[in-house]
């Protein structure tokens, strides 16, 4: 058996809104200018609120291309992780000396931010001269192509 129910718009009769909130609300798309990024055009006053400026071009171009450097710092290189290295195959285990080659990690320059526990042979492509005494102080040594001041 259908039933037959009120409709909603019954319960909003006397109600200038109808539930949307103030009068300016619940309007069409005029009353913001447009839909979506439209409106945002270079005149004054016609900009969306809340949203930077996008219209022309910004910075420079440099002349040279620019390389990203993936860099790894001596704290990464705790005895657990170093552990994970040597289980994983990508660490070797010499008596107390640990081998990492960090290109094989993806790693191109090693840095000296943190501190070094076990005795680590590093084989890198850069290093800075921190990263190496760190690593020579802790009994190990870097081996790089050329080293960074």
């Amino acid at each position: 058996m259908v039933v037959h129910r009120r409709k909603k718009v019954t319960k909003y009769r006397g109600n200038s809104t109808h539930g949307g909130g103030a009068r300016k609300k619940r309007r069409g798309a005029g009353s913001r200018g447009g839909r979506g990024n439209a409106g945002t055009g270079k005149r004054a006053g016609q900009k969306k609120a809340g949203r930077p400026c996008e219209l022309g071009s910004f910075g420079f171009n440099p002349r040279h291309e620019i390389k990203s450097v993936c860099a790894i710092n001596v704290g990464y290189f705790t005895p657990r992780k170093v552990q994970v290295l040597v289980e994983q195959g990508k660490a070797v285990k010499e008596g107390t000396l640990y081998i990492i080659d960090l290109s094989q990690l993806g790693y191109e320059k090693l840095l000296g931010a943190g501190t070094v526990a076990p005795k680590l042979k590093l084989l890198v492509s850069e290093c800075s001269a921190q990263a190496a005494d760190k690593v020579k102080a802790a009994g190990g040594e870097v081996v790089c192509a050329h080293s960074s001041a």
